[in-house]
């Protein structure tokens, strides 16, 4: 069996576009699916329509660098690329060989937070102080330029809000007092991911590995008690049928549009859920229906694990009406384009592997306002890429 983040056991419009933008009203239509290019030579004709990965970005680390999972990415208003990396985490992300080196003076581990410039050369970084997760996860840099984390692991139960030199600013929620309950308008269970409202600097949580609900904070410093909730578990009946607040198993990432939605990935439950800002369902953008659960019996008894799911995060294209939105899945390995108005995805790029281009744990991503896609990676990728647009995505 596999644990929430997807290891093997015994037994998230770019989010810079919603900063500069800020909430535009009107529940409107659909957002939803295009072909998106390859960067795979198999896919060379359909280049122009979509992706290319750029195999120089990012520029060589620093300081002998090496980085473990890359818990999340963010792109800020200047374009800069965040990424949070499990190099601090509790238990260590390291191999015994790794270990070594850095004993040895031949490694360094990557600080936690790593800051880019457009070109991919480092220009920021620090470590997370007070007593942060244990296991980092979720990453978002806000319209005042605040940069926000979450944590997964076992007993976390925090989200953190720093200042762009690390030093910390807010706490919601009490590390290591987790919320059995769902309900706690105070508390959280292993939170996910973060987006703050640039229209009115509500923070909008993921709540997530532990929970299964999104919950809504207020914009100061002190507000840590709910404004507002909902979600809460469901089942694969209840995926099945679409069923609203329901989320199968980890609620994995939060985003607003410039439609002012809300857009929630129901990871294991293979789709998108949109509500309004007040909690009211919209509906559901679905990514390959069925894949997170259809065929777990087979998976098991197969001794690989049951599946977990493709809706994993969202980001969109960088035009003015963000004519698409574009999800992570982590199970298949793939990028998936959905064009406004439509309801599911059909047009993938990207493949399972580790050349360029390729993805292992694809875990979550962002879009600058070149519309250039940003795509972290976890268990066994443990790096960041670039894919820059072509064609209509530009």
């Amino acid at each position: 069996m596999r644990d929430h983040e997807g290891r093997l056991v015994s037994a998230g419009f770019t989010r810079r576009r919603a900063l500069e933008l800020g909430a535009a009203a009107a529940v409107g239509t659909a957002v939803t699916a295009l072909g998106a290019g390859a960067a795979s030579a198999d896919d060379d004709a359909d280049k122009s329509k979509g992706f290319k990965v750029d195999p120089s970005w990012p520029k060589p680390l620093p300081g002998k660098w090496i980085t473990a999972e890359v818990a999340g990415n963010a792109v800020d208003a200047k374009d800069h690329v965040w990424a949070l990396t499990r190099s601090r985490a509790t238990p260590e992300q390291f191999t015994d060989k790794e270990r070594r080196m850095v004993r040895e003076g031949r490694a360094q581990r990557s600080p936690t937070v790593i800051e880019f410039d457009q070109s991919g050369e480092v220009v920021n970084s620090w470590n997370l102080s007070g007593t942060p997760p244990d296991n980092m996860h979720g990453i978002f840099v806000d319209y005042q330029g605040y940069v926000w984390v979450g944590g997964n692991g076992g007993n976390d139960s925090i989200v953190q809000k720093y200042d762009r030199r690390g030093t910390l600013q807010r706490q919601i929620g009490v590390q290591h007092n987790r919320d059995l309950t769902n309900h706690s308008p105070t508390l959280l269970n292993r939170p996910s991911d973060i987006f703050v409202d640039p229209a009115n600097g509500e923070v909008y949580i993921s709540d997530g590995y532990g929970n299964r609900r999104v919950i809504v904070f207020g914009p100061g410093n002190a507000n840590n008690t709910a404004l507002r909730m909902w979600g809460e578990q469901g089942t694969v009946a209840d995926a099945e049928a679409g069923a609203p607040y329901r989320f199968l198993e980890v609620v994995h990432a939060v985003n607003i549009g410039a439609d002012g939605l809300v857009y929630v990935n129901d990871r294991k439950g293979d789709r998108i859920h949109v509500y309004t800002k007040a909690g009211a369902f919209v509906r559901n953008i679905w990514i390959q229906k069925g894949v997170g659960w259809r065929n777990d019996a087979a998976h098991m008894a197969a001794g690989d694990g049951a599946a977990i799911g493709t809706a994993w995060d969202a980001a969109f294209s960088a035009d003015k009406h963000q004519t698409f939105i574009y999800n992570a899945d982590g199970e298949q390995e793939l990028n998936w384009t959905i064009r406004r108005g439509e309801d599911q995805a059909t047009s993938p790029f990207g493949r399972g592997g580790h050349q360029a281009g390729e993805s292992t744990y694809l875990h979550t991503i962002a879009v600058d306002s070149n519309g250039d896609l940003y795509a972290a990676e976890t268990i066994g990728g443990r790096r960041i890429q670039q894919f820059k647009a072509t064609g209509e995505h530009k």
